[in-house]
């Protein structure tokens, strides 16, 4: 466990200066238990991932006493990535709705961010908010049904009416600052989007690796929203490969 201020989970050596660590955002609603794979992905090859439960969420339900916004979450994050880690840049996975936290982050410290991992980007500001809810339920059917077991509970865990304010929130920042944040971003990012995936479109993913200055889109097969939880390995041979400087 890595003290952010709010619950975390740590795979692989402790965190040390000069070497980043893989700091894993899940999306609305949930924990980071289904990063699982992934973290332990990377740390089979060296690498140090921290996976918090953000704020308002999971095991760290209780560190506020409402559902944050967006912003919030971000300040929240930096600050844990301040107080826990060793000075220097990191690399940020995030998943969904967990895109847009890193994304303002990236935005406002740019100096705590060396590469942007964003899995299934939402939410597209094009696409109203019950265009959304249908597709993540298009998007269930398609995913392991581990992932669905660890949804479901987690989503009970915070519970509805803070999944519900969480949702508010984070359409309020698609349509306000999303695009805005991505803009700012400076450090190279990767956009995956799992072949699969109903809710985060290629059409979207193209444009939010547009958008960043040093973006690039990778497809990623077998996989749907949750790529990170569907396909760990393949995902984790991607960051490895993008964080060492390859592009193609």
């Amino acid at each position: 466990m890595t003290d952010l201020g709010f619950y975390a989970r740590r795979y692989g050596p402790p965190p040390r200066e000069g070497r980043p660590t893989h700091v894993l955002v899940h999306g609305l609603g949930l924990s980071g238990r289904y990063f699982v794979p992934l973290a332990r992905r990377l740390a089979a090859s060296g690498a140090t991932a921290v996976v918090p439960d953000l704020p308002g969420n999971g095991r760290s339900r209780s560190a506020v006493r409402r559902a944050p916004d967006v912003g919030r979450l971000a300040d929240a994050l930096a600050r844990g990535l301040d107080r826990a880690l060793p000075p220097g840049p990191n690399v940020l996975v995030a998943n969904s709705v967990g895109c847009q936290v890193v994304a303002a982050l990236a935005a406002r410290r740019p100096h705590l961010v060396s590469h942007l991992v964003l899995v299934g980007p939402a939410l597209d500001p094009s696409a109203s908010g019950l265009r959304q809810f249908g597709r993540l339920v298009a998007d269930a059917p398609r995913e392991p049904l581990g992932l669905l077991a660890v949804a479901g509970v987690d989503y009970l865990v915070t519970g509805p009416l803070r999944c519900a304010a969480s949702f508010r929130h984070a359409l309020r920042d698609a349509a306000s600052a999303f695009e805005s944040n991505l803009s700012r971003v400076r450090a190279p990012t990767l956009v995956v989007r799992g072949a699969g995936d109903t809710i985060a479109s290629a059409a979207w993913t193209r444009r939010v690796a547009d958008l960043v200055a040093d973006g690039h889109a990778r497809d990623l097969p077998g996989a749907a929203h949750a790529a990170h939880f569907g396909a760990p390995d393949a995902l984790a041979a991607l960051i490895e490969k993008f964080t060492a400087g390859e592009r193609g």
